[in-house]
């Protein structure tokens, strides 16, 4: 007898145990979205802009308010430039477009144009401007409240 009720409890605290979860959009990533706020950061388009470009078309996948700026400066500028292609020759415009669409945000370094002698005529219309990519990516944590991932 002890050892059906020990089933049935153990039963209904399962069944109360998975209720709850439901309840807390567990069963369905997309359920408990909120608008959260990240930086990408990328300084190396050879070895981050492929990976950072699927990451944050993952981040959107479940997260479609999620706020995302891609700061870039140093070579991680390139892929924001005209004509730039991945190893395979895919143009990252494409990718950069469609995520443009989906709200995100692509800053490239002022500081790195300068020390790199580029024209910021060399950029995809998707790329805005900031003084400073590291500053920005500081301005964006301290006092904007955005996390912070480097691919």
């Amino acid at each position: 007898m002890k050892t059906r009720q020990a089933l049935l409890y153990s039963s209904a605290m399962s069944a109360a145990l998975l209720a709850g979860c439901a309840g807390m959009g567990l069963g369905d990533p997309k359920a408990n979205v909120a608008e959260d706020k990240v930086v990408y950061h990328v300084n190396d388009t050879a070895a981050q802009a492929v990976g950072a470009l699927r990451n944050i078309g993952n981040h959107l996948e479940v997260n479609p308010k999620a706020q995302i700026v891609v700061v870039t400066h140093a070579q991680g500028v390139d892929f924001l430039m005209k004509d730039a292609r991945d190893r395979n020759g895919n143009p990252y415009s494409v990718a950069v477009e469609g995520l443009k669409e989906r709200g995100v945000k692509f800053d490239v370094c002022d500081i790195t144009l300068r020390n790199r002698k580029i024209e910021r005529s060399k950029f995809i219309p998707e790329a805005t401007f900031v003084p400073s990519g590291v500053a920005e990516i500081t301005r964006l944590q301290q006092r904007e409240g955005y996390a912070y991932l480097r691919p």
